[in-house]
């Protein structure tokens, strides 16, 4: 298996749609993914009365009037986590959905029913590289607040999903779920995503390979938003509470 940086890197950068296909009536028209979803009745979700949405403007014109999404990449300090030998990936994806979930900015998303939401709750879906056939699988983790169970739950999906040649190995991915990608193979200064009608509200991770700097190990991030949801101001909050929590104490796994 190949490594980068000290660490297992059977992960690739990819972008998935979690949205499926659906009508957007506010704009009339379709989006189609081919990728199956869990839409189940347990999901909370507090639906948006685009009416009285104080964000209504702002959401119109950068959806409809000057479509945008922008990235923003920037270095994290990971020495915490690498002084304690946690392990990486998972550690970054328990933490930027405990992010996420401070955030409504980034928890908003098109159902496939059509409406505007935004989700209580969020877990993140990732990939696995195959070193042989140098292809991937998408793989999801069910997010606990309990950062222990989540890295068990993530192996425990890595044992029994990861080595599965398929495009998307875990089913029943649940609808209330983000990207987090990886390039460990090379670390980056800046990284944007080019997707021709990109519609696609729910923000989109991708961490690069770690270096030393200094003394201290700095990973590259890049975040992708939708302007209709997402400005600049909130993304720099993002940014900089996800480095608050990478500077606390977490329990040994």
């Amino acid at each position: 298996m190949q490594k980068a940086g000290g660490e297992d890197c059977r992960l690739l950068f990819v972008v998935l749609d979690v949205n499926g296909m659906r009508k957007f009536p506010l704009i009339g028209k379709t989006f189609a993914s081919v990728m199956p979803l869990n839409t189940g009745e347990t999901m909370n979700f507090t639906e948006i009365d685009l009416e009285t949405w104080h964000r209504r403007a702002y959401f119109n014109h950068y959806l409809e009037v000057v479509p945008c999404s922008y990235s923003m990449t920037t270095k994290l300090d990971i020495t915490k986590v690498k002084q304690r030998g946690l392990p990486l990936y998972p550690t970054m994806l328990y933490l930027l959905t405990k992010t996420v979930h401070e955030f409504e900015q980034f928890r908003t998303a098109f159902r496939p029913d059509g409406s505007l939401v935004v989700y209580q709750e969020m877990s993140p879906s990732y990939t696995v590289f195959h070193q042989d056939s140098e292809t991937f699988s998408n793989l999801w983790t069910e997010y606990t607040e309990d950062y222990p169970a989540f890295c068990r739950r993530y192996r425990q999906d890595n044992s029994q999903f990861g080595s599965v040649e398929k495009l998307f190995a875990k089913p029943d991915q649940p609808e209330n779920s983000f990207t987090v990608s990886m390039v460990p193979w090379c670390s980056f200064d800046s990284f944007h995503l080019h997707t021709e009608g990109y519609r696609y509200l729910l923000p989109v991770f991708t961490l690069g390979r770690y270096q030393e700097i200094g003394g201290n190990y700095w990973i590259p991030i890049a975040v992708q938003v939708h302007h209709a949801v997402c400005d600049g101001f909130h993304v720099c909050r993002f940014i900089n509470r996800l480095q608050e929590f990478l500077n606390e104490e977490l329990p040994a796994v």
